[in-house]
């Protein structure tokens, strides 16, 4: 997982699909449209993000040898969890969540540590990790909702750009398969990826209105029909089992809780929650909502944490907020939080209905990466916009930009740079976000003057009519 400038303090107007609600008296954020294009709408969300709950539990049931009725329990409890996540962040009661369209997926980090963590000491240890992260979370949220002020357009825009370029080298390396393998960089998964890819640019150039806007979602179907059509789709398993499938609590028993074992997921939160004010800024600027980053933002990170902790009773890592369905916002230009809300609907379906899940893992790698590859693009060039509202013919901010790259992207393009520095320096050196996050801000300190009290991200602050209609 920003900025509001003179362009876009009027939010554009709404798209020619939406419904007689989102009038001028309706933020676009806040409509309801017609449940037939919020099923759409919610459907292209979902199968976009469906591969991430997937491939996350398939990778810690290989790496800890856990048994098949064990992984399709922990994939029923990671759709419910990114599905009541979503729905949380989308509605936002009780100031958990920020109100906004966000998906909430497993985080990759956080993945792959806890399966470190499980394999140095045990399953139970693992959860107890994650448990401890999310109460860290309220535990250092106050102290954070403070320091937003550190992160000015230049800072959210490196961070965008910077995600986009390392998703794309994650879903890239999905596509081409692991280097060594014989299905390494195999030309029909490559040319289902172009397909795809060239699927959902034709869509986007042919239609208007609404199927204009499910471009995204069409690209993939037509990547999935031309899948099958080849012969690179095994339906068997999808009647196959149950019908129902309910998550256990607690599947590897109470939680152990160690905090030097838990070490390497709290350093994770903080950078954790730096990409949640990206994200969060990112968004309200693509939907046109005027915000408060110092109470946007923490209900973002009260949301994380609060399905990370349900995440630690349910055997899963950290479920957090996506900044992968910020490109399919931009793409389709349908702002409504409540097509989030019906994904997390959706998701939570999944969750309980055993068969929807084993289709949607019959989808191809390649046909969603080929997907994924486009959305993913999109919040580049999102940042790539943001930055151009920074004068970067100004010295200061030239710097702030070329040395947050160089950090951020050495990581990203060289894997393996940091390997042989400590294993604790490794955690945040090696995470291109992290490091180009970090050192944003730490220039821009240096460069440029940050007030206190005129946080630079004040200039996004609600009207106060505005902030109680919307609270």
């Amino acid at each position: 997982m920003s900025r509001v400038s003179d362009a876009s303090a009027a939010p554009p107007s709404v798209s020619s699909a939406a419904p007689p609600a989102a009038t001028a008296a309706t933020a676009p954020v806040d409509a309801v449209l017609p449940l037939s294009q919020l099923l759409l709408f919610g459907l292209q969300h979902v199968l976009v993000m469906a591969a991430v709950p997937i491939t996350s539990v398939f990778l810690v049931a290989k790496a800890l040898g856990l048994p098949a009725a064990l992984t399709v329990n922990l994939i029923s409890a990671t759709f419910l969890l990114c599905g009541v996540g979503t729905l949380l962040q989308s509605f936002g009661p009780w100031k958990f969540g920020a109100r906004l369209p966000f998906v909430m997926v497993p985080g990759g980090a956080p993945i792959v540590m806890f399966v470190t963590i499980a394999q140095q000491r045990d399953l139970q240890t693992a959860s107890g990790a994650v448990i401890l992260t999310a109460l860290f979370y309220f535990l250092v949220l106050p102290v954070f909702a403070r320091c937003l002020r550190f992160f000015p357009k230049i800072v959210i825009g490196t961070l965008l750009l910077l995600v986009s370029i390392n998703l794309v080298k994650v879903y890239g390396g999905i596509i081409a398969g692991k280097a060594g393998t014989p299905t390494f960089a195999d030309p029909v998964n490559i040319g289902l990826a172009l397909a795809t890819i060239g699927f959902t640019v034709l869509f986007a150039r042919l239609f208007k209105g609404t199927l204009g806007q499910l471009a995204v979602l069409l690209g993939l179907l037509a990547g999935t029909v031309l899948a099958a059509g080849c012969g690179l789709m095994d339906f068997g398993a999808v009647a196959a089992g149950p019908f129902w499938s309910l998550p256990t609590l607690l599947p590897f028993g109470m939680p152990r809780f160690d905090l030097v074992a838990a070490v390497p997921l709290l350093i994770f939160s903080v950078i954790s929650m730096v990409e949640a004010t990206g994200q969060t800024v990112a968004v309200a600027e693509v939907v046109g909502r005027k915000i408060d980053p110092r109470d946007a933002v923490p209900r973002t990170i009260r949301g994380d944490a609060l399905v990370s902790l349900a995440g630690g009773l349910f055997g899963t890592s950290m479920i957090i907020t996506s900044g992968e369905n910020i490109g399919i916002v931009r793409a389709t230009n349908v702002r409504s939080r409540y097509v989030t809300a019906m994904a997390g609907a959706i998701l939570v379906l999944i969750a309980l209905s055993a068969p929807l899940g084993r289709l949607a893992s019959a989808i191809p790698s390649a046909v969603v990466g080929g997907t994924a590859m486009v959305v993913f693009a999109i919040i580049g060039t999102m940042g790539i916009d943001m930055l151009r509202k920074v004068d970067l013919h100004e010295r200061g901010n030239m710097f702030v930009l070329a040395g947050a790259l160089t950090m951020g992207l050495l990581p990203i393009v060289v894997p393996g740079l940091y390997s042989r520095f400590p294993n604790t320096l490794q955690l945040v050196l090696g995470n291109g976000l992290a490091m180009g996050s970090l050192t944003a801000v730490l220039l821009n300190m240096v460069f440029n003057r940050v007030h206190a009290e005129a946080p630079a991200t004040a200039e996004f602050a609600e009207p106060a009519d505005m902030a109680s209609a919307s609270h």
